[in-house]
Parts: C-alpha cells; structure tokens; sequence
C-alpha cells in the first residue's frame, strides 16, 4: 500500500495505491488493477473552537516549557546516511529558453533524456549556491 499526502493553499489530498493480486485458474499469481481513493478535505474546517483555543495556546507556548519527554532527540549518527531529496518530486513547470547550439548539442550527444540533463545541472548549481549562502 502507497499513501501519498499533498497540501495545496487551500486543500489538503490523501491518495491511496493499493496493489492486489489474484490467482488464475491455473495457479499463476497475476496483478490485479491498482484501487485508488481519493480522500478530499478542505483545511481547517474540521476544528472545534475548543480545539483551535487549544492548538493556539500551545503554539503561544515557549520551546522550553514544551514537553518532548515522549520524542527523545536522535543520536547525532542517525543523520549520517540521510539522503536530500530522495523521495521528493518538484512540480515541474514548462518553460521556454534559448540556448546556445553547441549547448544544446552537447546536451544532447548523450542521447534521449537531455532536458533531465538539463535540469539536473541547474538544480546541482542551485544547491551549491545555496549551501554557499
């Protein structure tokens, strides 16, 4: 099962991707079609006033006064394989460019994929920029 969460300005969405398999007659495990669900809800609407009266005077609260005896902090080893990005998949935007041609050559003397290629080296450039900032 794959549970995919986004949150736009005004909507919050929960997709869920199940995958089923079922047998045919003669023993052989096929795939059956992926179910999806849609689950819409619209943000802040769900709220008692209670509850907004209680999320408003923990948010007022001081970081020391906040009890995070139940969360213990992770040892400072458990980040040391952590990956930037992994699962992260930015909303892409059609754009129109001129490029120099022997750029565009170059890019595509690698063959199919060079506006990945493309990206890539902008989002690499773009990270180093900001790491330097």
């Amino acid at each position: 099962m794959l549970v995919a969460h986004t949150v736009d300005d005004d909507e919050e969405v929960i997709r869920i991707f199940r995958h089923e398999r079922q047998h045919a007659t003669n023993g052989a495990c096929m795939r059956k079609a992926t179910k999806h669900r849609k689950v819409k809800r619209t943000s802040g609407n769900g709220l008692t006033s209670r509850q907004k009266k209680e999320l408003a005077a923990l948010a007022a609260l001081p970081d020391d006064q906040i009890d995070t005896s139940d969360i213990p902090e992770l040892p400072p080893g458990a980040w040391k394989d952590a990956v930037r990005g992994r699962f992260y998949r930015p909303v892409k935007q059609v754009v129109s460019m001129r490029l120099d041609a022997d750029v565009v050559a170059w890019l595509k003397k690698r063959g199919k994929g060079y506006q990945t290629r493309v990206n890539s080296i902008l989002r690499q450039t773009m990270l180093t920029d900001i790491k330097r900032s």
